[in-house]
C-alpha cells in the first residue's frame, strides 16, 4: 500500500512541479522555496518532539504498557500546542524582520512574500497538532490507512495546483498558492485526528500533567534539538545562504533538485516507513538478533531500490529534466546528480537513526553527529563567501554525511552492540561492489550512443534498471534472501495466473 501510495504520489509530483514552475515563473518559484524555508527554520524544535513521540509511542506499544501509552500520547499533544502557538509567535516576529530586512527579493514581490509567510506559518503550526495522530498510526504498523491518506494529500495537492494553473480569474498566483496549500494542511490535519480518535484507543486528549512522561519526553526531544538543528542549518540554512550569495534563481535550481530527489527517496522511505516501528518494538522486546537483521538488511534494500531508481537519472539527467521541465535554471543539473549521491549515501544511516533513537541513550550521540552535520553551514559560507560555484556546498555535504556514517556506527557499537566491523562488510563494502558493478554496462552503453533522443534514454533506463537488478539480486543478496525473493515471485506468479 506504502508503494501504490508512493507511485501515485511521483506521478502527480513530476507534472505538478513542472505545472507550479511554468505558472509561477523561475523568480517566483524561488522565492515561495526560500520562504516557506524560512519557516522550516522554526521546525527545529518541533522535528526534535516528533522523533520523541514517534519513539516513546512505538516502544511502549512493544512493551504492551496502555496507561503509559495513553499518558504519552496526552502529553505530546499538549506539548506541540504549546509548541504551535510559540512558533506562530516567532515566525511573525522575527521570521517577518528577517524577510524584510536581509534576503534577496525584488521589492515589487515583498507583499507576495510575506503572504506566503503568513500562510506557511498556519499551515506548519496545523501540522505540528497532527504529529501525535500520525505518529500514532505508524506505530500502529496501519500502513494501508497511512498510504490511503497519503494518496487523499496528493489529490488534493494535484487540484490546488490545477485551480491555480488553470482559474479563469484575475489574481496573484504566488498568494493564491500559499493559501491554497494551507487549505490542504487544515484537510488533512482535521482527517488525521478523526480517524486516530476513532480507531485508537489512546489517542483521546486528557488534561493533566505528568511529572515523569513530561521530564522524559522533554529530555528525548531536548538532546535531539542538536541533531534537528544541525539537519536545519544543512538544508534551509544553505538554502538562504545560497539566496543571499547567489539569488532566488539558484534556489529555483536547488528546488528542482529537490523535488526530483524527494520524488525517488519516496521509494526507499516508504521501506523505511514500514520498517522503523519493527526495528523499534524489537529494542524494547530485547530480540537483538532480529533487531541487528533489520538494520543492516534496511539499510542495504534501501540502497538497492534508490540505486536502480538513481542511475538512469544520473547519467540521464540533462534529457530527464528537458523532457520534464521542457526549460530549467542553471546549475540544476549538477545540483540534481549531487543531491541524488548525496541521498545515496545519507539512506545508509536511516536503519542506524532509529536504532539510536530506540535507545533512547542521545545525548553524547547528538553533540557529536550533530555538531559533525552542523558544520555545513559554516563550512558553506566559507565557500561561497570566497567565490566557489554554489555546487560546493553539496560537495561539503558528501564529505560531512560520510563522516556522519563512522559516527554513528563508533558510538552503536557501544550502546546496542552493533559491531562496526560487520556492518562495514554486510552493508557498507557491499552495497559498493553492487554499485561499482552495476555501473559498467550502463557506462558502455552510454559511451556507443549519440546524442540525447527518445531511444538512447529507453535503452539506458533499460540496461540500467537491468544491470543494477542483476547486481543487487547475485552480488548483493546472501543465498537466504535470493531464495526467499524467488519464493515470493513464485507465489505471485501462482496468484495471478491462478
Amino acid at each position: 500500500m506504502l508503494y501504490v501510495r508512493m507511485l501515485f504520489s511521483m506521478l502527480v509530483s513530476l507534472y505538478t512541479s513542472r505545472v507550479v514552475l511554468n505558472t509561477l515563473g523561475v523568480e517566483d518559484y524561488g522565492i515561495y522555496n526560500v520562504v516557506g524555508g524560512l519557516v522550516s527554520m522554526f521546525s527545529l524544535i518541533s522535528s526534535s518532539l516528533s522523533s520523541a513521540v514517534s519513539r516513546f509511542l512505538t516502544f511502549e506499544l512493544g512493551r504492551g504498557d496502555m496507561e503509559r501509552l495513553k499518558q504519552v500520547f496526552s502529553t505530546s499533544l499538549l506539548i506541540h500546542a504549546i509548541l504551535a502557538v510559540v512558533i506562530v509567535i516567532l515566525a511573525e516576529t522575527l521570521g517577518i524582520w528577517f524577510l524584510n530586512t536581509h534576503m534577496t527579493i525584488p521589492p515589487e514581490r515583498l507583499p507576495a512574500a510575506r503572504w506566503v509567510l503568513h500562510a506557511s506559518t498556519a499551515g506548519f503550526a496545523l501540522s505540528l497538532l497532527s504529529v501525535p495522530y500520525n505518529a500514532s498510526i505508524v506505530s500502529h504498523e496501519k500502513m494501508d490507512v497511512y498510504a490511503w491518506f497519503g494518496v487523499l494529500n496528493v489529490v488534493l495537492y494535484f487540484l490546488a495546483v490545477l485551480f491555480l494553473a488553470y482559474a479563469p480569474f484575475g489574481f496573484d498566483k504566488l498568494k493564491v498558492y500559499s493559501l491554497l496549500l494551507f487549505s490542504v494542511s487544515f484537510i488533512m490535519r482535521s482527517i488525521y485526528a478523526s480517524y486516530s480518535k476513532r480507531h485508537f484507543e489512546e489517542c483521546r486528549f486528557r488534561l493533566g500533567f505528568d511529572k515523569q512522561c513530561w521530564k522524559e519526553l522533554s529530555s528525548f526531544a531536548g538532546w535531539n534539538f542538536i541533531g534537528c538543528t544541525a539537519g536545519l542549518m544543512k538544508d534551509q540554512g544553505v538554502n538562504i545562504l545560497l539566496n543571499i550569495f547567489c539569488g532566488p534563481v539558484v534556489n529555483a535550481a536547488r528546488g528542482i533538485a529537490m523535488s526530483v530527489n524527494r520524488a525517488i527517496s519516496s521509494f526507499s522511505g516508504n521501506f523505511m516507513t514500514a520498517l522503523n516501528p519493527q526495528i523499534t518494538k524489537s529494542y524494547a522486546a530485547t530480540d537483538y538478533m532480529y533487531m541487528m537483521s533489520l538494520v543492516e538488511r534496511g539499510s542495504r534494500f534501501s540502497f538497492y531500490i534508490l540505486l536502480i531508481l538513481t542511475l538512469p537519472i544520473l547519467f540521464e539527467t540533462d534529457f530527464v529534466l528537458t523532457v520534464w521541465l521542457k526549460q530549467y535554471p542553471d546549475h540544476t543539473v549538477s545540483f540534481v546528480r549531487l543531491v541524488l549521491l548525496l541521498s545515496m549515501l545519507d539512506v545508509l544511516s536511516n536503519t542506524l537513526i532509529t536504532l539510536q533513537m530506540a535507545t533512547g541513550k542521545i545525548r553524547n550521540y547528538q553533540i557529536a553527529v550533530g555538531g559533525m552535520l552542523f558544520m555545513n553551514f559554516p563550512l558553506s559560507w566559507a565557500a561561497l563567501k570566497i567565490g566557489m560555484a554554489p555546487e560546493w556546498t553539496l560537495v561539503i555535504a558528501l564529505f560531512l554525511s560520510f563522516m556522519c556514517l563512522m559516527l554513528r556506527l563508533l558510538f552503536l557499537r557501544k550502546m546496542a552492540g552493533l559491531s562496526m566491523r560487520r556492518y562495514m562488510k554486510n552493508v557498507c563494502l557491499n552495497v559498493l561492489a553492487v554499485t561499482m558493478v552495476a555501473m559498467v554496462f550502463p557506462m558502455a552503453a552510454c559511451a556507443n550512443m549519440g546524442e540525447d533522443s527518445w531511444f538512447r534514454f529507453i535503452v539506458l533506463v533499460l540496461v540500467c534498471v537491468t544491470s543494477s537488478v542483476l547486481s543487487a539480486y547475485f552480488i548483493g543478496c546472501s543465498k537466504n534472501e535470493r531464495a526467499f525473493f524467488r519464493q515470493r515471485i513464485i507465489s505471485l506468479k501462482d496468484r495471478i495466473f491462478k
